[in-house]
């Protein structure tokens, strides 16, 4: 079994509580698919724990913190400078690994049926997949066809599973469980830090075998909220959502 985990954002309260679901469910290999940092109040500390997963994917705040945001909103941004600074003055030597495990850091994880990115296959660091893209049959055709078989991605926040018929599932409309077949599919498996399908649980994903489940965690979201209205660089609005899950 692996965990699939994305887009934590700097919540290290959400984090410490899916590594605790994870680690409750006896899963050692854990797959991060990117956006570790942006947004949230702990980008050092949750850059340290996501250095002992066994993959971890770059993904658009990341490079934004790495060299400079492009086409972020004002809010987005002001984030990505504050989490750099943060970077900057973390400390001595684990300030150098930091920068380091991010710089490092690839964009595409490929194994025999798998593909595993932040965004798509197409741009694996900046294209965003929505549920409502199923109408959009050229750019879903154009997807599908880099996809061997399975892609595992992240970056919209939203779980679920896009089939090559150009169907989006729910993990509730599927009993938050799904089987891999002969065809191919796009699973999203949601965000750890900052939740955007009205739930204000974390998201993550279990593969087991061909069994995918779709997990939701509930984390001290108030607690992340406080330290974000905390810290003047970040925008309120980043804190409020967290409980509406939007």
């Amino acid at each position: 079994m692996r965990a699939i985990i994305s887009d934590i954002h700097a919540n290290l309260e959400a984090l410490e509580a899916v590594l605790a679901d994870i680690k409750q469910q006896g899963i050692t290999e854990i797959y991060c698919l990117g956006d570790i940092i942006g947004y949230g109040p702990n980008p050092n500390e949750c850059i340290d724990r996501v250095t002992k997963c066994k993959l971890c994917l770059l993904g658009n705040h990341d490079q934004a913190a790495l060299f400079d945001p492009e086409g972020f909103n004002a809010s987005a941004e002001r984030a990505v400078f504050w989490t750099r600074k943060q970077l900057e003055t973390g400390g001595g030597a684990s300030s150098d690994k930091r920068w380091e495990f991010l710089g490092e850091l690839p964009r595409v994880h490929r194994e025999p049926n798998f593909m595993f990115v932040h965004g798509s296959a197409r741009n694996p660091l900046n294209e965003y997949v929505f549920p409502e893209d199923i109408y959009n049959q050229r750019k879903m055709e154009r997807i599908f066809s880099l996809v061997e078989k399975y892609c595992f991605q992240g970056h919209t926040h939203i779980p679920g599973v896009f089939t090559e018929d150009l169907n989006f599932l729910a993990p509730e409309e599927i009993d938050f469980k799904y089987e891999l077949g002969d065809k191919k599919v796009l699973v999203n498996v949601g965000s750890v830090g900052q939740p955007r399908n009205g739930d204000s649980r974390s998201s993550y994903v279990v593969l087991d075998g061909n069994t995918i489940h779709f997990k939701r965690v509930v984390y001290d979201f108030t607690k992340t909220a406080q330290k974000i209205y905390d810290i003047p660089d970040l925008d309120n609005f980043l804190g409020d959502r967290l409980k509406d899950g939007r």
